[in-house]
């Protein structure tokens, strides 16, 4: 393997490849997780959608099934926080990062390097990345426009070399990267590596449900949009009769929505009305929204989960990056990696030759 492959990332985070599989929630299951992790790339179980218990038992599933090291994503404003940060901790032999987006404080972190963890947050802006730094963590995930989920306005071409000339932290990259070719682009702006969620979702160790696989390899570029009628945020989404319902409510509508998801996720957590209001404010940063927004925002999980792992196209909505629209096939984990560093290779072969 050519020298330029081979990263601090490969090498503080003990992975063969400068990949990582993305904490998409309800698709980062143990499976998904073993597969990705086992191909040689690092692989992120997605805890921020788990209660303490589910945390648990599925750290102990991807330890059964694999010895290769693997991350944790969390939110530290999710129910049974503690909890989980406890369990990441427990782990530590073989879990060797975390990730997340806000959350975590110093003292926090200080936690997770004292146990050996890496802090891994994801971050869609050069102040959010510089607030990071500040904090202690260890690297920093860039997700550029083109990311699926909730995302930002500037596109990975240009939020990328910006975060690398504001902080002195290794980057990696993520929004829009689905192969080889991507990777060493992301290598030439001096990156460590990339990211990639919807190429990973797209696998066949993906826990997605074959009628939402189905929907979204057939989902082109332009059946890809941003909204910001699931929660006031721009969120990046395959078109759903869903999706299409909420672009038309009213406010009414919108209240009626967030309380029918509220239901279903106090319903699977346990959690009560008082619980779930303050999970809400914290998905949403600072409580600097409305109320409503913030509830559709904390029940967005609960709505991916019903189009994604269910299969219910008419009732649930699909994240994707724009990647989506290319994507094409469904290989396993073991296929993909092989062909993203086979293009990789080939990229950079080409690059070195000479007349």
């Amino acid at each position: 393997m050519p020298s330029a492959l081979q990263t601090i990332l490969t090498e503080r985070l003990g992975c063969t490849v400068p990949v990582i599989q993305t904490a998409m929630g309800w698709v980062a299951e143990p499976s998904l997780v073993i597969g990705s992790s086992n191909a040689g790339a690092f692989g992120f179980l997605g805890a921020a959608v788990m209660t303490p218990d589910e945390c648990r038992a599925k750290i102990l599933a991807v330890r059964q099934g694999t010895d290769r090291p693997f991350g944790v994503n969390f939110h530290s404003f999710q129910p049974g926080a503690d909890a989980i940060v406890d369990l990441i901790v427990a782990n530590s032999a073989q879990v060797r990062a975390v990730s997340f987006g806000r959350g975590p404080n110093a003292k926090m972190i200080g936690r997770f390097r004292d146990a050996g963890i890496l802090c891994i947050p994801t971050v869609g802006a050069v102040k959010h990345a510089q607030k990071m730094v500040d904090l202690g963590v260890d690297m920093v995930t860039v997700q550029g426009g083109e990311g699926g989920g909730h995302t930002g306005s500037v596109p990975s071409t240009v939020l990328l070399p910006q975060v690398l000339d504001a902080v002195q932290v290794p980057v990696i990259a993520a929004g829009g990267f689905g192969d080889g070719r991507g990777l060493v682009a992301a290598l030439a702006y001096g990156a460590v590596g990339i990211a990639m969620g919807t190429r990973f979702m797209l696998t066949r160790e993906s826990p997605v449900a074959d009628a939402a696989k189905a929907t979204y390899l057939k989902a082109g570029t332009d059946q890809i949009l941003v909204t910001t009628r699931l929660d006031g945020i721009p969120q990046r989404m395959v078109r759903t009769p869903l999706l299409d319902r909420l672009e038309r409510s009213g406010p009414l509508g919108m209240w009626l929505r967030a309380f029918e998801a509220g239901r279903v996720m106090k319903r699977q957590t346990g959690a009560s009305w008082l619980d779930f209001i303050k999970s809400a404010r914290g998905m949403t940063g600072h409580g600097d929204v409305p109320l409503r927004q913030a509830m559709m925002a904390a029940t967005m999980p609960m709505l991916i989960q019903k189009a994604v792992i269910e299969g219910d196209m008419q009732n649930g909505v699909m994240a994707t990056g724009i990647v989506g629209g290319r994507i094409a096939d469904m290989p396993t984990c073991a296929e993909l990696i092989d062909r993203v560093m086979l293009e990789a290779r080939a990229r950079l072969a080409a690059l070195c030759q000479h007349d």
